[in-house]
């Protein structure tokens, strides 16, 4: 009779070890799974954040082109190219931006102003590249091209 319990017992345990966890293969499947969902949402993600980018730097330089005529309107002219945009920040009289420095464009680069003919003004970021031209994400983005240009 204990000879027959322990067989019983033992092909229930060895029953019960066959049938728990998960095979090999299941975990792969739902490791495979969830991997073509994270780079789903990554790549959404990351749509979203160049989005993001590019309406940080419009909005940035609507900024700078209100301080540039608040600028005007206190000092009679426009600042030239050399000064460039510190001079919205390195002012003894009255600091334009609520900021102590001026702030780099999204991709860490800094906004490029410029003076033409002492009344015209174009900032312009250079996109992700940092560099003139571009398509894209390093498609130019300028104060010409925003609406509202003065």
């Amino acid at each position: 009779m204990k000879q027959i319990l322990k067989r019983i017992l033992n092909e229930q345990s060895r029953a019960a070890r066959e049938t728990e966890g998960f095979s090999l293969i299941e975990l792969m499947v739902v490791i495979a799974i969830i991997a073509m969902l994270a780079t789903a949402v990554g790549v959404g993600m990351f749509g979203a954040l160049d989005d993001a980018n590019v309406a940080k730097a419009q909005a940035e330089i609507s900024s700078f082109k209100t301080a540039l005529i608040a600028y005007k309107i206190a000092f009679k002219k426009l600042p030239a190219s050399g000064e460039g945009l510190n001079a919205l920040v390195n002012n003894p009289k009255k600091n334009f931006l609520d900021a102590n420095a001026v702030p780099m464009d999204p991709w860490g680069n800094p906004y490029v102003y410029t003076l033409e003919g002492g009344n015209n003004f174009t900032i312009v970021s250079y996109g992700a590249d940092g560099t003139p031209g571009g398509s894209d994400l390093n498609a130019d983005i300028s104060s010409a091209n925003l609406a509202g240009n003065q």
